[in-house]
This record gives structure tokens, C-alpha cells and sequence, in this order.
């Protein structure tokens, strides 16, 4: 079993997050922590595999308990997933650099979080089916680092690739689908901006648009990410 410390200040919420883990095949909850210096301590006492691990917390923010937790040797090795309503680009540029796995973007769904813990579930086992003296290949690094190259990313003129992490993770965290007003509300752009991220991912085969016919009017336009 994969042990899962989860880490949020709203009791309810992590209540919730706790539920969705136990609900995913080879997870269990190890323990539940509120403020970050709970969470140092859970840490070390429960020494679980994976932490889900909240920006906003009432003492230390989850940046600092991110590297408070890589500092020590005793804790460097836990993997760090944040789970968090912080969508500022600098507060996903630190947690990347803090080397947290991945950045969920609050309110998720429970099949967001399950495609992301199957992935760590994944690489959990093949990182335990590789000895450390040898040598891996590159589908196990991608495993690893992600699966898209980042020097292959290019954008059109005028699209950054910070924000266009941001409207991708947005993606990413709503297996159901969003809007051009949906991912701007969530991601904090103008409309025709987050559009023109929206449509960069569809023309380059990332995203898959769907469209929903109401009553009347104009179909919308819905963006899924392609997995």
C-alpha cells in the first residue's frame, strides 16, 4: 500500500481529499495534519510515501514546509504533491523548483486526483523494479521527469509558457472539461486570453474540443486535455 499524509488546513476539505485516496486501489490514508508544523511532524513520525500538501496554511505556508522537508536527509525522500487553490505563477514556479511531483489546482474532482496518484502509483513501482546502480531507459526517465520533453514546447508569438502551464494545469485538473470563461475564472486571464491558450492546445493536439448545444444560441466550445 502507498501511504498518503494529507495535508490542508479546512478540516472538511481534507476530509474529502482523505475519501478520494482511500478510493483509489493500493492508497491509504496514513494521517491527517492541519498547520505545516503538523505536517513536519507527520511526517517524520508516520514517514509516509506521498504527501498531499497545501500552500495555505495557518503557520508555515507549504512552500516552506515543501523545503523544510527536503532540507533534512531524513525526510528529502518523501514525494510532495501539491494540492492547492494557489494558482500564482510564482507559487508553482517555487513548488517545481521545491521539486514537488506535481500542482493540483483547487476545486478538483476526484478523478483529477486519481489520474494523478495512478501516475505516481506507476512510477512508485518501476523506480522499486530499478536497482540503483543501473542504468534506465528512456521511458523510465520520462516516467520520472514527465512525459513531454520541455525544450519541445514552443508557442506562438504573444503566448508565455509560465501561463501556459497555468491553463494546462487547469486543464488537467478538470477531466470534464472547461470553458474559455471557466479557465479564466480559474486561472485569473481575460477571456480572450485564456481562448487563445485554449486553442493553441487544440490546434497543437493537446487539448480535444467538444462541442455542448443548449437551447439556442451557439454551441460551446469545451476543452479536454488529451492524457
Amino acid at each position: 500500500m502507498i501511504r498518503v499524509l494529507v495535508v490542508d488546513d479546512d478540516f472538511m476539505v481534507a476530509k474529502v481529499h482523505g475519501g478520494y485516496v482511500e478510493r483509489i486501489p493500493g492508497f491509504t490514508v496514513a494521517g491527517v495534519a492541519h498547520t505545516g508544523a503538523d505536517a513536519l511532524r507527520a511526517v517524520h513520525d508516520l514517514r509516509p510515501d506521498l504527501v498531499l500538501l497545501d500552500v495555505y496554511l495557518p503557520d508555515l505556508d507549504g512552500l516552506s514546509v515543501l523545503r523544510e522537508l527536503r532540507a533534512d536527509p531524513a525526510t528529502a525522500h518523501i514525494d510532495i504533491m501539491m494540492i492547492t487553490a494557489a494558482r500564482d505563477v510564482g507559487t508553482i514556479r517555487g513548488a517545481l523548483r521545491g521539486g514537488a511531483l506535481h500542482y493540483l489546482i483547487k476545486p478538483f474532482s476526484a478523478a483529477a486526483l486519481r489520474a494523478q496518484l495512478e501516475h505516481f502509483a506507476a512510477l512508485h513501482t518501476r523506480l522499486h523494479q530499478i536497482s540503483p546502480g543501473a542504468a534506465a531507459a528512456q521511458e523510465d526517465v520520462d516516467l520520472m521527469f514527465g512525459s513531454r520533453p520541455r525544450a519541445a514546447r514552443t508557442f506562438p508569438k504573444g503566448l508565455s509558457e509560465q501561463t501556459a502551464d497555468l491553463v494546462e494545469q487547469s486543464l488537467r485538473s478538470h477531466p470534464e472539461g472547461l470553458s474559455a470563461a471557466e479557465c479564466a475564472e480559474l486561472t485569473a486571464l481575460s477571456r480572450p486570453s485564456a481562448r487563445r491558450y485554449l486553442e493553441h492546445f487544440a490546434d497543437t493536439n493537446r487539448a480535444e474540443v467538444r462541442l455542448r448545444y443548449g437551447g439556442t444560441g451557439r454551441p460551446e466550445r469545451r476543452y479536454h486535455w488529451r492524457s
